[in-house]
């Protein structure tokens, strides 16, 4: 069993305290679940442990719909890891790994990572058909000697911060709710690819970055943003949708870094998105689109520098 065989690499030297799940985004609902992960195991002399998921669970399961992700496995444990837990256990989510009672899971947990107590959101469930929810854990926890806490939902509003909630309101292009959501600002990390070189021609350079199909990505449109070359924060504009004047229908990621110079083909780039300047708009002519593209540089600039 790949589950067990992935398990079975670890050797804990103390017992643990653990809590599973994607945390696709590591947004503050994330944030303060992992809070009291790393408390309450420090109060308890345990290690305080993440179980995440190399691949969300809805790509088994439901393989038929698109489930686009905000924050890529690499970036995720680097969050995770900003949190102060002390350790993090990425598991292959197989349909094998679905169809594990909840039982043998928890047995499996116990038996390989030392597990002396979970910590869970009110919505968690593991096992086959989600059998394992609180209820169901408080239970197998009283015979099997491990606590189980449950950690209420963070708000915003009114409204629970999750990650489904996030990709709808960056689906709308509101910045502004995705960071308040988030705790930061949202990020797109990319390698710099051949583009069509239409930037250059029209006098505004771009980076044509290189995006995961399967990332989320903010409604169509032009925004302000900082881009980091080698962890140096430059301001920059970026485009992101089909570019309907002079696309071919694909959609692309182009960054025109204000007052740059440089080649940056195949570098990394991170960009941060600050707030959506405008949405997509087809113009008639070159020159109509460079008038608006200095128009937005314009906007752009007040708005960072603010």
């Amino acid at each position: 069993m790949l589950l067990e065989e992935e398990l079975a690499r670890l050797s804990p030297k103390k017992d643990m305290l653990l809590t599973i799940g994607v945390f696709d985004g590591v947004h503050l609902g994330h944030k303060y679940l992992l809070k009291q992960l790393t408390q309450q195991a420090r109060e308890q002399n345990l290690i305080s442990e993440v179980v995440t998921f190399k691949q969300h669970p809805q790509k088994i399961l439901l393989p038929e719909t698109r489930l686009p992700y905000l924050t890529s496995l690499s970036q995720r444990i680097k969050l995770l890891k900003g949190e102060g837990v002390e350790g993090i256990v990425t598991l292959s989510f197989t349909p094998e790994l679905a169809q594990i009672s909840t039982h043998e899971f928890v047995g499996l947990l116990k038996k390989h990572l030392r597990m002396r107590g979970l910590i869970i959101g009110p919505d968690f469930a593991l096992g086959r058909n989600r059998e394992g929810n609180a209820v169901a854990l408080h239970k197998l926890g009283q015979s099997m000697d491990f606590s189980v806490t449950v950690v209420p939902p963070a708000t915003i509003n009114g409204e629970v911060i999750s990650s489904t909630a996030i990709r709808n309101t960056l689906a709308r292009g509101d910045m502004k709710k995705v960071h308040d959501m988030f705790g930061r600002y949202f990020s797109l990390e990319g390698r710099v690819i051949t583009g069509s070189g239409r930037g250059i021609r029209l006098g505004f350079p771009t980076a044509n970055l290189g995006i995961d199909p399967e990332q989320a990505l903010p409604a169509d449109g032009v925004y302000a943003t900082w881009t980091y070359i080698d962890d140096q924060a430059h301001q920059s504009v970026t485009n992101i949708g089909k570019r309907p004047t002079f696309g071919n229908g694909e959609r692309t990621v182009e960054v025109h870094i204000l007052d740059y110079r440089g080649d940056l083909y195949r570098r990394e780039l991170k960009i941060d998105i600050i707030e959506r300047l405008r949405g997509e708009k087809k113009f008639s002519t070159a020159e109509e689109l460079k008038k608006q593209i200095t128009e937005d540089i314009k906007q752009g600039r007040a708005l960072l520098k603010g």
